[in-house]
């Protein structure tokens, strides 16, 4: 059953490859969404797949690269929609 996962991330994950580890893992797993960086030096994360998928996926990103260190990771389960395509880095639009 697919179900999404919208992430928070905190900690040093901001100028250390935080977002590009991350769509690695995603797409390792087979699941779509994104993932960006926000002002106030979170990670957010949207994504979408197979429960499972997206539990081994949270917990790869609990560790993230060698130079992050994660302080706080903050999910929440939402319903599937499967509007995207594939797992990309995303970018604020203010």
């Amino acid at each position: 059953m697919n179900v999404r996962v919208h992430v928070f991330v905190s900690g040093k994950v901001q100028g250390v490859a935080y977002r590009g580890f991350v769509c690695r893992a995603a797409r390792e797993l087979g699941l779509t969404g994104w993932v960006r960086n926000l002002y106030d030096g979170r990670v957010e994360i949207l994504a979408e797949g197979e429960r499972p998928r997206l539990e081994a996926f949270l917990k790869k990103l609990e560790t993230g690269p060698p130079a992050a260190k994660v302080e706080n990771l903050e999910s929440r389960w939402k319903d599937y929609t499967g509007e995207f395509a594939d797992f990309l880095i995303a970018w604020l639009d203010f």
